[in-house]
This record gives C-alpha cells, structure tokens and sequence, in this order.
C-alpha cells in the first residue's frame, strides 16, 4: 500500500512539474509585436533592394540604405483607423534608387486609379503605391508609381520599385521628404503612410 501511495505521490509530482516546464516554455516565447514583424521587413527588403543593385553591377559605388515604417498614424491630414502595417527598404547609389516591401491587413483592396482616377487625372499613376515629395506633415506631389503584387484578395502584398532621381529627389530623399503612400479604395487619400529615413 506505501508503494502504491509513493507511486502515486511521484506521479502527481511529475505532472506537476511537466505541467510548470510548458508554462514556462509558453510563457516565456517573444512576443512578435508589429514593430518586431515590420522591422525584420525591413532589414528583408532593404538586402533584397540592395542584392538588385549589386547585380547590375553597383558594388564599387557607396551606398546608402533607407527605411519607411508605413503607418496609419503618418497619413495626412488625419491618420486613418486602420490596423494595416507595412515597410518598405530602399537603397540608393549615385542617382539609383531601388525599393523593396510588403503591406498587411488594408482595410480594402488598393485603390484602382483606371476606375477612380486622380483629379486632375496622371497616366502616371499606375498603382495604389507611390512615392511622393513633401514635407513629413504636409501632402507632396506624385513622384513614381510601384509596382504591386497583391494578394488575392487585396489586402497584402508586396511592392517595388527602380529608378534614376533627379538632383531634387535625391536632396528630398537624404533630407527625409520623400514618403510612400498606400491608397486604398476605403482610404482614398491614404490608408498608411511612411517617410524614407537613413537605416
């Protein structure tokens, strides 16, 4: 009867600390916050732009890497209500930018700007993704359309982008007034919003 009792003591005790190791091991997991997610976005995209430029043959000239973090809180004049995120990494040589992100969780598919053009209307807007010029809290001009490749059904995806700035983008860009803009068919004036920063 005592080893009957001893076997079930030890086996209660068992449970007890098997069950304390999994909360532990659970509790004790990192907590992937949208900051974490947006900033390995980040560092993702801007070795993906920078692996484009390396095969054109770029690697002798200096580089410089930038980051927008696209928020809802940047938009302007209001920011929106929307849960969406994204980031995108851009790295610039001499007077070629590449670019490189992704979007999550928009509030509805991009804008389409063939159905719901721009006022007054720019066959240059191709896509809901741009890049503007302006000041961080004021609404700057079009400068170049991304290219997007949403998800079925819109509400993520990935961008990108290649190009040769002018003298004046290339000082808006080092001077932090160049930002990506997301329109999206609920948010038509923005939905997220970041400013390309030094990384």
């Amino acid at each position: 009867m005592n080893t009957l009792k001893k076997w079930l003591q030890y086996g209660l005790l068992g449970a007890i600390a098997c069950l304390t190791l999994v909360s532990i091991s659970v509790f004790s997991q990192p907590v992937h916050s949208q900051e974490t997610v947006t900033l390995r976005t980040s560092q993702a995209m801007l070795q993906e732009a920078e692996t484009v430029l390396m095969a054109q043959g770029a690697e002798s000239s200096p580089i410089t890497r930038y980051v927008a973090v696209l928020t809802k809180d940047e938009v302007v004049p209001t920011a929106t209500t929307s849960s969406a995120f994204g980031a995108a990494g851009a790295v610039l040589i001499g007077d070629r930018l590449v670019v490189r992100g992704d979007f999550s969780n928009l509030s509805s598919p991009l804008r389409d700007y063939t159905t719901d053009p721009a006022s007054p209307p720019n066959p240059n807007i191709t896509s809901g993704v741009h890049i503007h010029r302006g000041e961080p809290t004021a609404n700057g001009p079009f400068q170049y359309a991304l290219q997007v490749s949403p998800s079925e059904n819109g509400l993520r995806g990935r961008l990108a982008g290649e190009y040769t700035l002018t003298s004046e983008q290339v000082a808006a860009l080092t001077s932090g007034n160049l930002y990506v803009d997301i329109h999206t068919r609920q948010n038509r004036t923005g939905e997220l919003r970041g400013i390309f920063k030094p990384f």
